[in-house]
């Protein structure tokens, strides 16, 4: 299970569970979502005990530090002890930008309903900014 050379940076992002697929990983090595020690990383780079892996998925980043190489897919807690977390924690659920909803069958927005809400974002992300530079 175990191999102390270098392993395919796609096939360990599976192994270990940050993304749910193969094809997964290897779509974001190939859009520039995986880097392998700060550089850019296609999916065939190899990664050994004590790279650093980035990987962008759903808005977050996932640092981690890769502690084993592991080539097969294995349960949740030996695939823990593969890699060392060093990712920040998710931002809280009310943090999240909510999303417009409209009602059912109320149609297309209109331009001034379009209107109103790049308003509402624009006043939105001002009022990060402001939260940030706090």
């Amino acid at each position: 299970m175990a191999d102390e050379g270098s392993v395919r940076v796609d096939l360990w992002i599976w192994s270990v569970r940050l993304l749910k697929t193969r094809s997964q990983a290897t779509a974001a090595c190939r859009g520039g979502h995986v880097r392998v020690n700060d550089e850019r990383a296609k999916p065939a780079t190899p990664v050994k005990p004590g790279d650093e892996v980035r990987v962008r998925h759903e808005g977050r980043e996932r640092i981690v530090v890769v502690k084993k190489v592991i080539r097969k897919r294995v349960g949740a807690p030996v695939a823990a002890e593969c890699l060392v977390d060093n990712s920040p924690p998710p931002p809280p659920r009310g943090m999240l930008m909510p999303v417009a909803r409209r009602e059912r069958g109320a149609g297309r927005p209109t331009k001034r309903d379009r209107r109103e809400l790049e308003r509402l974002r624009a006043l939105d992300q001002l009022a990060a900014s402001r939260r940030a530079q706090d």
